[in-house]
């Protein structure tokens, strides 16, 4: 079932921008799992939990956060992700 997917951009944009998902790898195995944490409130749980379990999967993690939740990542920060995570997960908790 491959139904079609709306993904939604809170980013302040007058007219919605057309964006392509990305491929999703068909195995985690030997893949770099990046974890971002936006800095909301029990975020940091949510993923240390997952951190946990990943690991438990022997594969590799890097931890990122965001310096607010109320501003996109930085660039650099961003940059550093792409250049080191095969995929990433990002956490929004309260």
């Amino acid at each position: 079932m491959n139904a079609p997917r709306v993904v939604l951009d809170p980013t302040g944009e007058r007219a919605p921008v057309a964006r392509e998902l990305s491929a999703r790898p068909s195995s985690l195995e030997g893949k770099t799992v990046g974890l971002l944490d936006i800095t909301k409130a029990r975020g940091d749980v949510f993923l240390d939990r997952l951190a946990e379990l990943l690991a438990e999967r022997g594969l590799t993690v890097e931890r990122y956060a965001k310096p607010t939740f109320t501003k996109p990542a930085p660039i650099d920060l961003r940059h550093e992700i792409a250049m080191k995570c095969d995929v990433v997960i990002e956490a929004l908790a309260d």
